[in-house]
């Protein structure tokens, strides 16, 4: 796979096809955080308005390419973990407010089989990963910088319209 969202042969990646350029980068980035990161379950970019605009789709991952000792994400699907983003960075934003916090920069929820972490992107999107109870939270929070320096200078409005009808067409 190269930055562009193709494989090495030059053919889209999959799901992809079609696509812009930025829009297969942000795929590209986005299969990398859960592939390359120890203990991601899966992942999710959510608008400011709460709509799920990059997904790494547990149900999709459970192809043969797929590591069959990967556990699957939330209970559902993609979805669910969006709506989960959505809710806590809408929470932590109201009280940063409530308690002149300023602006919200990362939130995460460690639980007993797994931990859910939120970081704000520069447009008001937010990025949701779902990770294992014991994966290293100081690894996953600075790849989740890395994806977040990346993609928050190219989710324009109209990228952010294109990976919203992208979803709505794979659903």
């Amino acid at each position: 796979m190269t930055a562009t969202g193709t494989s090495e042969t030059g053919t889209p990646a999959t799901g992809t096809f079609g696509l812009s350029t930025e829009a297969r980068n942000l795929h590209w980035l986005l299969g990398n955080l859960v592939e390359e990161v120890p203990g991601v379950r899966s992942v999710a970019v959510v608008s400011s308005d709460g709509l799920l605009l990059l997904s790494s789709d547990p149900a999709a991952q459970e192809t043969a390419s797929a590591p069959a000792d990967r556990p699957s994400g939330p209970r559902g699907s993609s979805a669910d973990l969006a709506t989960i983003v959505s809710g806590i960075g809408s929470l932590t934003i109201g009280a940063a407010r409530l308690m002149d916090g300023g602006g919200v920069k990362q939130t995460m929820v460690a639980m007993e089989e797994g931990s859910v972490f939120v970081m704000s992107i520069s447009d008001g999107s937010l990025l949701g990963v779902h990770a294992e109870p014991d994966c290293d939270m100081s690894v996953v929070a600075y790849h989740m910088a890395l994806f977040v320096g990346r993609a928050g200078h190219v989710l324009t409005p109209e990228l952010r319209s294109e990976l919203r009808k992208s979803m709505e067409g794979a659903q």
